[in-house]
């Protein structure tokens, strides 16, 4: 009997716990320049039609490749949308989906559905029907999460130091190189996916793409040919890899 009470009570705790996340806890959106069912960025205009809808619900919101303001660097204060679309016979249907840092969904909107035969017509009239659920939030943004965001998890820019090359010392005896790379002319920015992150350039440019794991401070890298894993250690980031045989760890600047 006191087993299932603890049980019960563990569920509730849990209910409750996920239910106090709400979407007024996060103060700005990130927007991506491209969503997956599209052949291109930005195709349609949808990106910035969510963009436009988002601002007129009272969000703050940036696209992926924006240079933001350093109140919005910590990623985890930050909700990251998506628009997904539904299989539907003669029927477009899109819906959206807020995400938080992690990849759990805070948010998902009703189904837009629209029966019209040209895309750019149908996209449009879908999502701004899934829109209309985003309206009935009345978003308010609410501070009450930047008290709960660990900042072992806030990454920042990282700076250069004068010396372009140093060596330190890990756990297997195997000398790491560290290349610095410069903040200020090879910014990397974080572009949310449907597994992780893609890290673009300026131009933009994907430059590396990023899988969560487990840890959210550690992702599994690929850059080009290369894989790897990115690790945040001492507020920044830092792509390991092996060549030769020689364990090489290469300081990113990434804002997420």
């Amino acid at each position: 009997m006191k087993k299932q009470f603890l049980l019960l009570l563990l569920l509730v705790v849990s209910y409750s716990y996920s239910q106090s996340q709400s979407v007024n806890d996060y103060k700005a959106i990130i927007i991506p320049l491209k969503y997956d069912f599209l052949n291109g960025e930005n195709q349609y205009r949808l990106n910035t039609l969510t963009k436009f809808n988002l601002n007129k619900s009272g969000f703050v919101s940036f696209y992926a490749s924006e240079t933001i303001p350093a109140e919005y660097n910590d990623r985890c204060s930050l909700l990251y949308v998506d628009v997904v679309k539904e299989n539907g016979f003669l029927t477009t249907k899109l819906f959206i989906t807020l995400k938080d840092c992690y990849g759990k969904i805070i948010f998902q909107s009703i189904t837009g559905k629209s029966k019209e035969k040209e895309y750019q017509v149908a996209y449009t009239e879908a999502l701004n029907e899934a829109f209309k659920s985003v309206y009935d939030l009345q978003y308010k943004y609410n501070g009450s999460l930047a008290a709960k965001v660990p900042s072992a998890i806030q990454p920042e820019v990282v700076k250069a130091t004068q010396a372009p090359v140093a060596v330190v010392k890990n756990t297997v005896s195997e000398p790491v190189v560290v290349n610095t790379v410069l903040a200020n002319s090879n910014l990397l920015y974080a572009q949310p996916t449907a597994t992780g992150f893609q890290l673009i350039d300026s131009t933009p440019k994907v430059i590396m793409k990023l899988f969560k794991t487990s840890q959210p401070n550690s992702f599994i890298a690929i850059k080009d040919t290369v894989q790897g894993s990115l690790i945040l250690k001492d507020n920044q980031w830092y792509f390991e890899y092996y060549q030769n045989d020689k364990l090489m760890s290469e300081k990113v600047a990434v804002k997420f």
